[in-house]
């Protein structure tokens, strides 16, 4: 046994949150059954919920790993979860999404590339044939003539078959059943155990919409998915495919060609941090904000601090501003984005009107420094400002690339000699990157 055995998965006292009679009550009831059936160690197991009334399980299952995820984006999440701990971590981890019939179709690309990938991921679909939590309106899922807000005279299309889908993008495991079938249970713990991906496809009631507006009672489900030609049962159960991290294992290390050898950041540079720094880095797109923080981050690492790096810029990437937000520290770090600067460079009008934009000035104390070109004027008084001639000594594709470097010059969070050595190795010789005036700063 992996641990002592749990009679549930599921929260203390937790209450169902659903609508009398919905269908996912049934379901979780069902999951948390398998999952004891498995007698999984729950450190062992995570679950991912995706956007809908199904996504309400988070709450409902506090002894396992959860993660809410974006509309139709659970199963890519739960994917690269996956792969990270089998390819990474324990190799222990099972994976579970919880999914209605309208995320599945907003996501469905995610669904045929973790079969195709064959990943150990299991997808439970919850499908009461309509978007739930948005009001009733038909999804891709929704029966031929079945009445939804959106469909109110019967919907005109059939309803896709996900298994088939599934079968198609070469899944080991699919199966169809209904939220009151007696074997879910086993099908579901059979599904969670298999070796690669699987996924069971639940049709249930939604009472809210699906039954208010549809002569439908749940023992009509079946009945309906024969009427749109959708097998019932266990459709597949074939573990002949390799799970993926075995066959990447096997793929990478039969590699008969040339692979780039992996970029490992070995520290040999001293720092003098005490505690963490935080340093936003603003300014226009195309002038190196983002390459200059990872310069940054990369130098810090090679000094032995520990690292992360939050980009933004606009969907148009070529123009406007250009913000990165790096955290240098000397123990680890638990989030990205910096609460509090200790240093903020602004090279230009675009990242001056950002770093307001973004209401940066309420991220800062009163020992934050600003290292700002000297063509801009920020008029917020009480501020620690340093104005140099970044853009004239540097030029405006380097000002940034200046400002950091004279960060780490005047500062001292760590060694110059780790920037200095991957600038050389970016722009050439130090002493000539920037003009002579620069290095009198």
């Amino acid at each position: 046994m992996n641990t002592p055995e749990l009679c549930t998965y599921m929260t203390h006292g937790a209450v169902m949150p659903f609508c009398k009679g919905c269908g996912h009550s049934n379901i979780l009831k069902k999951l948390n059954d398998a999952l004891v059936k498995l007698n999984l160690n729950p450190h062992d197991v995570c679950l991912v919920t995706d956007i809908g009334c199904i996504g309400l399980a988070d709450a409902l299952f506090d002894k396992v790993h959860t993660v809410h995820t974006t509309h139709g984006r659970s199963t890519g999440f739960a994917t690269g979860i996956a792969v990270a701990d089998k390819v990474l971590a324990s190799d222990k981890l099972k994976t579970i999404v919880l999914i209605g019939d309208g995320g599945s179709m907003i996501g469905l690309l995610h669904i045929v590339n973790a079969a195709l990938m064959n990943v150990d991921v299991t997808v439970i679909v919850a499908n009461n044939f309509l978007f739930g939590m948005t009001g009733g309106q038909t999804s891709s899922l929704t029966p031929e003539h079945f009445n939804t807000v959106t469909s109110p005279f019967g919907s005109m299309n059939p309803s896709l078959d996900i298994c088939q889908i599934a079968d198609a993008s070469k899944a080991g495991f699919i199966a169809r059943k209904t939220a009151t079938d007696k074997d879910l249970t086993d099908v579901i713990s059979e599904a969670i155990d298999f070796s690669g991906f699987s996924i069971v496809e639940v049709l249930e009631l939604c009472t809210e919409h699906g039954t208010k507006r549809n002569d439908l009672k749940g023992n009509m489900l079946l009945k309906m998915a024969e009427e749109e030609g959708h097998k019932i049962g266990v459709i597949k159960n074939s573990p002949v495919r390799p799970e993926f991290s075995k066959k990447y294992e096997t793929d990478v290390n039969s590699h008969k060609g040339e692979i780039k050898p992996l970029k490992y950041i070995n520290p040999k540079f001293v720092h003098n941090l005490k505690k963490p720094n935080g340093i936003i880095i603003s300014g226009s797109a195309g002038e190196r904000v983002q390459s200059t923080a990872a310069m940054l981050a990369e130098a810090a690492l090679m000094c032995g601090l520990e690292v992360t790096q939050k980009n933004d810029n606009p969907v148009t990437q070529g123009s406007g501003f250009s913000l990165s937000e790096v955290i240098i520290s000397p123990g680890e770090i638990n989030y990205t984005g910096v609460a509090s600067a200790d240093y903020v460079i602004v090279v230009s009008e675009n990242g001056l009107r950002e770093i307001k934009n973004q209401d940066i000035f309420n991220r800062i104390n009163d020992k934050t420094i600003f290292i700002v070109d000297d063509s801009l004027t920020i008029e917020k008084k009480g501020l620690n400002v340093i104005s140099l001639p970044l853009r004239k000594y540097c030029g405006g594709d380097k000002a940034a690339v200046g400002a950091v470097d004279y960060v780490i010059r005047k500062f001292e969070p760590f060694q110059h000699n780790a920037i200095k050595l991957l600038l050389e190795k970016r722009f050439g010789e130090y002493e000539k990157i920037f003009k002579e005036e620069y290095y009198k700063l």
